[in-house]
């Protein structure tokens, strides 16, 4: 697919969804890359996990923008208000919207549909709009793997179906797409989806099963193994996730002229996977050796009887894996950082996270509202 090129120096650039777990590291990567441009970050601080981890990754923005030329606004506020989107997209002009905002949880979605449907239908339609009255170069935003459903096709590939979703949240996933392409086909707004698998490491969501084990580990509480372990899931890491957005971002899709005189929508979806599914098992084997080797937690635990083996949990699916020969052929990367490379990083996180984060941080909280 032919791409337009995008330099990013000194753009006008809004990242929605900071500072959640990806939406913090782009922003921070941007910053970085951007010279004098004018970087506008929007997060509603909400309660579905800790906001005193939010306020963690806000503080380390704060901290970097404030030594770099590029110019850092944050605004918290929900992407549900209307008039307040349109406010930024009035003031600001910007060049490229990255969309990552959304009310995250396959499981989540089950029990609030409400919070999905506003977060994440409601919300991408207000920033769809806002891009269409101010044109801009590239809106790249956020889908998941989740929309895959129990597809029987290995790896996931981004022909194939995906119009049988097993949570509301992957239908809303899916519902962006569709918005998405509406907006590029009928007024030309340049869109790329991505197609996240599984996103670990430092700073990571706390329900993640990663995160939230290594908590209960350290804890002393029995973690529950679902499927009794028979899944496989294609973790990728968050660098990862990072260096393909930012490439993504400086390549926009173009309408191209068809047979019959059309022209095709300026829109593209990839998905973003490690490309290399890991067992469940392993995957906490190698989790408990990085707890261990972190100085979390002793050599001579019992981690078996830690573990809780249960059933499959209602929305899960028992295997993702990303095909990215797409996202290699046209922006010639592919994630590559081995799992027990991304563990020991997170654990080493981690090892502070639970000493001196914790305490730190609550003391802490009232300041940095």
């Amino acid at each position: 697919m032919q791409k337009q090129a995008i330099d990013l120096l000194g753009k006008r650039i809004l990242v929605t969804g900071s500072p959640g777990f990806i939406g913090a590291n782009l922003v921070m990567r941007l910053a970085k890359e951007m010279g004098t441009g004018v970087l506008v970050s929007l997060d509603n601080m909400n309660d579905y996990y800790d906001p005193v981890l939010k306020e963690y990754r806000l503080d380390q923005i704060e901290r970097l923008t404030e030594e770099l030329p590029v110019r850092h606004v944050f605004v918290k506020e929900s992407i549900a208000n209307l008039k307040l989107i349109e406010m930024l997209f009035e003031q600001y002009r910007f060049d490229l919207v990255v969309h990552l905002a959304a009310q995250a949880g396959v499981r989540y979605s089950i029990d609030h549909p409400e919070e999905s449907l506003e977060n994440n239908l409601t919300g991408f339609c207000n920033i769809l709009e806002a891009c269409r009255k101010h044109p801009v170069k590239h809106l790249v935003f956020a889908s998941s793997s989740s929309i895959y459903g129990e597809n029987p096709h290995i790896p996931f590939s981004t022909d194939d179906r995906t119009d049988e979703p097993m949570s509301l949240y992957a239908a809303t996933k899916k519902c962006d797409e569709l918005l998405a392409y509406a907006y590029a086909k009928i007024y030309g707004v340049p869109a790329t989806g991505l197609r996240f698998f599984t996103v670990y490491g430092p700073a990571g969501r706390p329900d993640m099963f990663y995160f939230s084990a290594a908590k209960k580990l350290v804890a002393g509480e029995r973690i529950r193994v679902f499927n009794h372990g028979e899944c496989e899931r294609d973790f990728t890491y968050i660098d990862d996730i990072i260096e393909g957005i930012f490439r993504v971002m400086q390549g926009a899709p173009v309408a191209e002229p068809m047979a019959d005189g059309r022209k095709t929508a300026p829109y593209a979806i990839y998905n973003i996977g490690r490309g290399s599914p890991v067992n469940l098992m392993k995957f906490l084997e190698i989790l408990q050796e990085e707890l261990v080797r972190a100085g979390i937690m002793p050599a001579d635990t019992d981690f078996e009887s830690l573990r809780e083996y249960v059933g499959m949990q209602l929305g899960d699916v028992t295997v993702t894996y990303a095909d990215t020969g797409p996202l290699a052929r046209d922006y010639g990367y592919e994630p590559r950082t081995d799992v027990r490379e991304g563990l020991r990083a997170f654990c080493e996180w981690f090892a502070d996270y639970k000493g001196a984060f914790r305490s730190s941080w609550a003391a802490a909280r009232s300041s940095l509202k």
